[in-house]
């Protein structure tokens, strides 16, 4: 896979407006991130080369949706940790989950499947939106992601994302043991 060296400041063009826009809220919220265009990374495994380059693990994020698409979580956890919806649903109380359909994430979060973030919580601004995040990506010092598109992925401090950027959005965080 081919990656670009690592940057600290927004690209000015030639990116996706979804990811423009991604980085110029990092930089009014004044989040510094590091970040790095690659080709497109459809899995956890295609971001394995990213992760040494950023020196953290991407994150695996996961869409998710009850039964009656009437409650929808997006899930953060780490890239090697298998999911089970049995014992997610079974911490959140809930009934179990399944992957929500493609199309409620793209209006949702403005994210497509393989490119699902934290960051596109910015865009739930109805907050129909739960955040889960598993322990070990909670209490870890940076958290890597991609900017609503999976042809790049950045690093920031997990702090900042907990107590800047989600505050700004409106979202709280559920954490679980997965």
């Amino acid at each position: 896979m081919e990656i670009s060296e690592s940057r600290t400041a927004a690209p000015a063009e030639g990116r996706a407006a979804v990811e423009l826009e991604t980085f110029a809220l990092l930089d009014r919220l004044r989040i510094p991130y590091a970040w790095v265009a690659h080709e497109t990374a459809d899995t956890i495994a295609d971001c394995d080369v990213v992760s040494e380059v950023l020196g953290i693990s991407i994150c695996k994020n996961l869409f998710l949706c009850n039964r009656q698409k009437t409650a929808f979580y997006l899930l953060t956890m780490p890239g090697g940790k298998p999911f089970q919806t049995k014992v997610l649903s079974a911490q959140l109380g809930t009934t179990r989950l399944s992957f929500a359909p493609p199309e409620l994430m793209e209006s949702m979060l403005r994210c497509t499947p393989g490119s699902a973030s934290v960051l596109g919580l910015a865009y739930d601004t109805e907050r129909r939106v739960r955040l889960v995040m598993d322990r070990a990506v909670h209490d870890a010092a940076w958290f890597g992601c991609h900017p609503c598109k999976n042809d790049a992925s950045l690093r920031l401090r997990t702090e900042d994302l907990l107590h800047v950027f989600l505050p700004h959005t409106g979202h709280d965080v559920t954490v679980v043991d997965l």
